[in-house]
């Protein structure tokens, strides 16, 4: 059985960060790769990062140069260090297991003063 579970979001004023991480069991971790998604209320999912088994990163224009995103193989997890958090950057963020239907429950992330 696949499980992604997510923790780490919070409550955080503009110009914070907090870490996210993604605990994935029952897949094939390396070389699975994986990415961050987020929605905010009243819009469609997006894609914030991904990264490839082989570490390869692509990033949401939006959060380039502010979010990064690592994975530890030994641990089964994914992580997005958010830094300079911006109001826009509210919604709840999921991790999945690319070009899969995997995906965690999601964590809830606040930006406001």
């Amino acid at each position: 059985q696949v499980r992604l579970v997510e923790s780490g979001g919070g409550l955080v004023q503009p110009g914070g960060s907090l870490r996210l991480s993604c605990v994935a069991s029952g897949i094939d971790f390396p070389p699975s790769g994986m990415g961050w998604y987020r929605q905010a209320p009243g819009k469609q999912r997006e894609f914030v990062a991904q990264i490839f088994g082989g570490g390869t990163t692509t990033y949401q224009n939006s959060v380039k140069g502010r979010f990064i995103i690592t994975r530890d193989n030994a641990k089964d997890t994914v992580y997005l260090q958010m830094n300079n958090l911006k109001p826009e950057d509210t919604g709840v963020y999921y991790c999945t297991q690319i070009y899969s239907n995997h995906w965690g429950q999601g964590t809830q992330v606040t930006v406001s003063s």
